[in-house]
């Protein structure tokens, strides 16, 4: 019983590497082209954001006569500049993590890249997929509901910075862009840094747009979002694209939910691409970055709209959000799903990580993890120590589990000689529960347990499979070397040095189990290690030295538990045929003996007056033999 369930295990987890090591989609390319939109999927930029309202997609306003007309000429365009700049330029915010890259045409976003995380080629993660088509939104693009001339001004305009660069250090730095025309438009961006040691990643963004009618509603546009997914990267571990998060209370038939975490994917944001309510976050993420702005208890709303790429399997997402005119300034997070830094920056930031359905068991894990490394500053040694405090966890529950699986082999040859005596019997016939009954009575007579053998395993499986997730998902791994060969930890051993000896270690514990009858399920089980060798060849380092370490615990132990347990028992159990005829002589032979002792001996009559001994018995019953 214990062997099916540890094969349904088995067979269970190598369906899920299978699907993402051959059969699941690939990761996109970190820069991606991003083209003109593809069938229903419209491409928002500068002039297309003019002619569409935020969250509305129609044949009317989604062709070129909305365009043409943004580009007629209007009083409004014939204003003349008063705050403005020269010319066009780039402006940069530096610090020792971020390297940050304004347009002043627009005041919008042109790079946002992480010095501490590096892509397939060395440089610095762009969290801003590159490549953009000219009129693709950029992130932090102005846009005015029902009033596309003024959403085209905007973005066309050359907005004057506060400085030509910024160089933030322990202090919060700001970066401004103003302008401002003869019509009385008044227009005014600030982007305030935090220092490093504080919120590295984030930026408040506020914005103010002011006519002679008064000041006027925003939406913030972010363009396509997101980059840093390394093709690179093992399909052993599932790749999570880039898509849509929030968290918080949406609206749903204008009912208030219950909040919760909503994800969807760039193909299923057409079946509900508008969320209202409040939220404490939302925005894009993929697997290991997020770029999402937290508008707080105040009411807000989303829009999200797939933008195809060049790879039209691996669509991006875009999203506008719109605010209440008097609301403040917005934080924006851009970074890395560190889970300290996030939970630094809002308590529930830290729901961006998807750590499944068993986060209770992966948060500790986690922590335990970055608690460890903070001792040895490797996070290889790091993994390698945390194995052996979890297997010295549950060193109890497998010793047990060892113990009953050998008593139930011992149990084997009983086990099967009751049962070729009921084999003959149908499954439907009552005769057959009797067989169930001489089991649990060889059970009970043995003191052992078939479910003992099986439930310890399973037991210890919400912790293996929750340390799974935690390597596959935490971003600290990423870029973290080991030792030698090893320089990161997240992608495959380049020399598959410890995939092999991995499997080496698996053949090798193996061999040491018990082992069960069914010569079959002992193939079976001795292709397992092969099978794992091969699908860990390109899975992550990080992984790989995990099961490795295991795999030695897993063996130490079973040397420990046959130590202790001593060699197995063997029972030879005697066919039942021969156990009927040795029954029958056995019985023919108690018989004979049982004769003898009834019928006396008969002895030959003495001549003489024969001993004493003769002279003093009693004289009947061997007259009565002699007659």
């Amino acid at each position: 019983m214990e062997r099916r369930v540890l094969l349904a295990v088995t067979l269970s987890f190598l369906v899920l590497v299978i699907y993402q090591r051959w059969l699941g989609p690939p990761p996109s390319p970190s820069d991606q082209t991003v083209g003109t939109p593809v069938d229903d999927q419209i491409n928002r930029g500068p002039d297309s954001l003019a002619a569409i309202s935020p969250g509305t997609v129609t044949e009317e306003n989604s062709g070129s006569s909305a365009v043409d007309e943004v580009a007629a000429p209007t009083l409004e365009d014939s204003a003349e500049p008063v705050v403005f700049d020269t010319r066009q330029r780039t402006i940069v915010v530096e610090s020792d993590l971020i390297r940050v890259e304004f347009d002043n045409r627009g005041g919008t976003l042109l790079s946002w890249k992480l010095k501490n995380y590096r892509d397939g080629a060395g440089d610095p993660v762009e969290i801003v997929p590159q490549g953009v088509v000219p009129e693709q939104t950029r992130p932090f693009t102005l846009v005015v509901p029902d009033n596309p001339i003024l959403t085209r001004r905007l973005n066309v305009a050359l907005f004057r910075p506060s400085a030509d660069s910024v160089r933030l250090g322990a202090d919060p730095g700001t970066l401004s862009f103003d302008y401002e025309d003869s019509s009385g438009l008044r227009v005014q961006k600030s982007f305030t840094f935090h220092p490093a040691v504080d919120q590295p990643y984030v930026v408040l963004f506020e914005a103010s747009v002011t006519t002679e009618a008064g000041r006027q509603p925003l939406t913030t546009a972010w363009g396509p979002a997101l980059g840093g997914v390394r093709a690179e990267t093992s399909r052993l571990v599932f790749q999570q694209l880039p898509g849509a998060v929030l968290y918080g209370r949406p609206f749903e038939n204008g009912i208030l939910q219950e909040v919760d975490v909503y994800r969807t994917a760039p193909a299923d944001v057409l079946d509900r691409p508008t969320y209202a309510g409040q939220f404490d976050f939302v925005g894009v993420d993929n697997h290991y970055f997020v770029a999402v702005a937290l508008p707080g208890a105040q009411q807000s709303q989303v829009d999200y709209r797939p933008v195809s790429t060049i790879d039209l399997e691996h669509d991006l997402l875009e999203f506008d959000l719109t605010l209440s005119p008097e609301a403040g300034p917005l934080p924006f997070f851009v970074g890395p799903k560190d889970f300290d830094l996030l939970a630094v920056v809002h308590p529930d930031l830290v729901r961006a990580i998807d750590f499944g359905f068993l986060s209770v068991v992966v948060v500790p894990l986690h922590r335990s993890l970055k608690w460890i490394y903070g001792f040895l500053g490797n996070y290889g040694w790091s993994i390698i120590l945390l194995t052996v405090l979890i297997n010295i966890v549950i060193f109890p529950l497998r010793h047990k589990s060892v113990v009953s699986m050998r008593k139930m082999q011992e149990l084997q040859p009983e086990m099967k000689a009751i049962q070729s005596r009921y084999a003959n019997l149908k499954a439907t016939d009552p005769a057959k529960q009797k067989m169930n009954q001489e089991v649990m009575e060889l059970y009970r007579r043995h003191g052992a347990n078939p479910a003992s053998g099986c439930l310890p395993i399973l037991a210890t499986m919400p912790i293996l499979i929750a340390f799974y997730r935690l390597l596959s998902m935490a971003v600290e791994l990423r870029g973290a070397p080991f030792v030698g060969w090893i320089t990161d930890l997240s992608v495959q051993d380049p020399f598959y040095v410890t995939p092999l000896v991995m499997g080496a270690s698996m053949v090798y514990q193996q061999r040491l189990q018990p082992v069960g009858p069914d010569p079959t399920q002992r193939r079976i089980m001795m292709l397992m290690p092969v099978m794992f060798t091969v699908m860990f060849l390109w899975a992550p380092s990080g992984l790989v030295i995990y099961w490795l370490t295991s795999n030695v615990l897993g063996i130490g132990q079973q040397l420990v538990t046959n130590r202790i347990s001593g060699p197995p028992r063997v029972r030879n159990v005697r066919p039942p045929a021969e156990r009927q005829t040795k029954r029958g002589e056995s019985a023919a032979g108690d018989e004979k003996e049982q004769n003898g002792r009834d019928r006396p001996v008969s002895r030959p009559a003495r001549s003489g007056k024969g001993s004493r001994r003769s002279r003093g018995r009693k004289q009947g019953p061997a007259k009565a033999d002699l007659a």
